[in-house]
């Protein structure tokens, strides 16, 4: 009589590594040593992020004044809201709330119509 383990994985017989991979590997596997004089692909300064800007500020090319929304889109069985915020010279909120009609509606050709619109608003 032989003694069996009291806990049996489902993982196949490859040394418990998942894709197969023998036991003392890495299931990608290990880098590759870069040739010699080459610098590895895989270094930490080729795969760092570009420069992010500091907190609090805007990536360029972004307006400061833009609102941090534009639109919210709720998508309904049947239809689809959307509401875009208005730019007002006084202290308040104004949003632009339109219904579209899901089978019939075109929500990209409603989105720049609406900005278009939000734009022509003279709010004082």
């Amino acid at each position: 009589m032989t003694a069996r383990p009291a806990h049996r994985s489902a993982a196949p017989e490859t040394g418990g590594r998942a894709g197969g991979a023998p036991a003392g590997t890495h299931a990608a596997g290990p880098p590759a040593p870069s040739p010699q004089g080459a610098a590895p692909t895989d270094s930490p300064a080729s795969t760092a992020p570009a420069a992010l800007p500091a907190a609090g500020t805007l990536p360029v090319g972004v307006d400061p004044k833009a609102p941090p929304v534009e639109d919210v889109i709720v998508t309904t069985r049947t239809g689809y809201h959307v509401l875009r915020f208005v730019e007002t010279t006084f202290d308040s909120s104004v949003f632009l709330h339109l219904w579209l009609d899901r089978s019939t509606g075109n929500l990209a050709l409603a989105r720049l119509r609406m900005r278009e619109l939000a734009e022509r608003l003279v709010l004082v």
